[in-house]
């Protein structure tokens, strides 16, 4: 029995296995860390400039204790919350356009372009940078997520920690994989949610199965660091919402269908912002920031609710606390003010705001909905959660994480149903709209993967297809001269030496010109000739045969029966496998 259970865990799977635990176990220490860190430090920010200097606390989500105590007696000051974003943004410029530029906007964005187009590389800078820029984004009240900078800086550790152990590029990008879902699942409370992230982000109707196992590891572990640390339990406060009866999914689907229109607006808005409002603006990228902040500034001055991540809002939403006029302004203002933030440069994330958007929505819906079907219609906040993952399976075509991270964050798994089909409603419906223009629609669109995706024509051509059956042989009995006669009249190189049919050696020029000249009437091929031929079957694939004339450096291979070794039925030459390349990839062409 031992001995079975010795020879399973030797396994060469199992030992992979083992390694790709302990990568995870690693990768989700550091990221949960990191996300303990930034969290922290965000916190910090917050505290000392909107809350110190303007006096101003944003309100957090049920599920969140804020770190520091808010100053009493201290009063709203408008004229402070004015510049704050705009002297935040600019500090976050200097930062990011100085030290790492790709450390810019999203960081998700960043992250896709990693694992699709840059074999999974981060510089080791991108983390501390980013850490820093995005509190100072945030935290001054930016209108960004915590996501978009702790999943690039998971994933920045996670590439680190591959180039520490040199590791080929395919184990790069899992470990990037690997850190930014950790990263996700311990800043959201959100472990499972955490894993389906990374897998599904970097494309737009594909999954990235190759890291499963080390991204569980992964999650698991980096939520654990996090929450040991916070608190355990889900972000959000929720009551008991429950899918009561069928006939309320014509709403939610009717729900899905709007998050679905609003979501183009809502990227196009970004993407036009960034593309045709800041872009063209002649002045340092360092500085645009600052102009996106002082627009926020502004904003803030007349609605302080706009400033920061929003998960209060959300929380506002959820406990019916926002009337109808204040769910449809603070859905327009939140579109306008994440453009403003990361289409400017501004260091976040775009994850969490959606999240907003979809609420707000999601809360307008389901008052509109109560009022005019009250007896059917008994929940309306429930269409809260609904929006959100709606939202975001939208426009991040993401639509099984929005499920599952919306069930996590708001601890409800009663709306599974809902959540599914209004989910996959706005998905279909956006198409190929994302906020994500570094994702690409499936895995064989990646750079990533191109290779291996790649048909190679040598696989599909077997030696007995390409090779020369009609053989020039010799015998070993006949002098060395004779090779350059045969060279000279068949330009051939090499030749067989077969004796009594049985292939025994083989000659080329080279071993001839080994010979002197006046030894070469006397002295015979069978005591110059190679006797460790190196063979191919007709079975075999020219790929298999080509590698073969590369390892050994060779020319051509004597083609012989595989139960017969020394029963040769051709020959294979270097310019066979180039012809029947040649002439199958015409016949694809064609």
């Amino acid at each position: 029995m031992m001995h079975r259970i010795g020879s399973f865990l030797e396994d060469p799977r199992m030992k992979l296995l083992r390694r790709w635990t302990l990568y995870g176990v690693l990768i989700g220490i550091v990221s949960g860390i990191g996300a303990v860190i930034f969290y922290g430090l965000l916190s910090l920010v917050a505290h000392y400039t909107l809350g110190g200097i303007a006096g101003y606390y944003p309100v957090p989500p049920a599920g969140e204790a804020p770190l520091f105590a808010e100053e009493s007696g201290k009063s709203l000051n408008r004229l402070f919350l004015l510049v704050i974003p705009a002297f935040g943004g600019l500090i976050s410029g200097v930062i990011v356009y100085t030290f790492a530029p790709e450390t810019e906007g999203d960081g998700t964005d960043a992250m896709i372009e990693a694992y699709n187009h840059k074999r999974g590389i981060i510089r080791r800078r991108v983390p501390i940078v980013k850490s820093i820029a995005s509190a100072i984004t945030i935290g001054t009240g930016g209108n960004a997520g915590r996501e978009g900078p702790i999943t690039q800086i998971g994933a920045g550790f996670g590439s680190a920690l591959a180039d520490r152990l040199s590791l080929s590029d395919r184990d790069r990008r899992m470990m990037v994989l690997c850190g930014s879902g950790a990263g996700l699942a311990s800043i959201f409370r959100a472990p499972f949610g955490g894993v389906l992230f990374a897998l599904e982000i970097l494309y737009q109707r594909d999954i990235e199965m190759e890291a499963i196992i080390p991204a569980f590891v992964s999650s698991a572990v980096g939520y654990s660091v996090f929450t040991y640390v916070f608190g355990w339990g889900s972000l959000f406060r929720t009551p008991d919402f429950v899918f009561s009866h069928p006939s309320e999914l014509l709403f939610h689907g009717a729900l899905g269908l709007i998050c679905a229109g609003v979501g183009i607006l809502y990227v196009k808005t970004f993407h036009g912002m960034r593309k045709r409002v800041f872009k063209p603006l002649r002045i340092k990228n360092h500085y645009k920031p600052a102009i996106g902040g002082l627009a926020i500034g502004v904003m803030a001055y007349f609605y302080p609710e706009i400033l920061g991540t929003g998960y209060g809002l959300i929380q506002g939403a959820i406990d019916g606390e926002l009337v109808l006029s204040t769910l449809l302004l603070l859905l327009m203002l939140k579109i306008l003010a994440i453009s403003f933030t990361v289409g400017s440069g501004g260091s976040g994330g775009l994850f969490a705001p959606t999240l907003v958007v979809g609420a707000m929505l999601g809360g307008a819906f389901g008052t509109v909905a109560h009022e005019l079907f009250p007896s059917l219609i008994t929940q309306p906040a429930s269409f809260v959660l609904v929006g959100m993952a709606a939202m975001l399976a939208g426009v991040a075509k993401i639509p099984i994480t929005a499920i599952v991270i919306v069930s996590e964050l708001t601890g409800s798994y009663h709306l599974l149903a809902p959540l599914m089909l209004a989910s996959t409603a706005a998905y279909a419906l956006t198409g190929s709209v994302s906020l994500y223009e570094k994702q690409v629609p499936t895995r064989a669109d990646s750079p990533a993967h191109r290779k291996e995706l790649t048909v190679n024509i040598l696989e599909t051509i077997t030696v007995g297809r390409a090779m020369d059956t009609d053989i020039i042989t010799v015998s070993p009995e006949k002098p060395v001269r004779m090779i350059l006669d045969l060279v000279y009249t068949y330009g051939h190189r090499g030749y067989p030496v077969v004796k009594d049919q049985k292939l025994i050696g083989i000659i080329t020029v080279e071993d001839v010109g080994k010979v002197p000249a006046e030894e070469r009437n006397t002295r015979t091929i069978g005591e110059i000739m190679t006797r460790n031929v190196i063979t191919a079957t007709p079975d075999e694939t020219l790929e298999v045969a080509h590698k073969r004339l590369i390892k050994h450096d060779i020319g051509r291979l004597p083609v012989v029966l595989k139960d017969d070794p020394e029963r040769m039925v051709g020959m294979l030459t270097r310019s066979d496998i180039i012809r029947m390349h040649a002439k199958i990839s015409s016949q694809i062409a064609r």
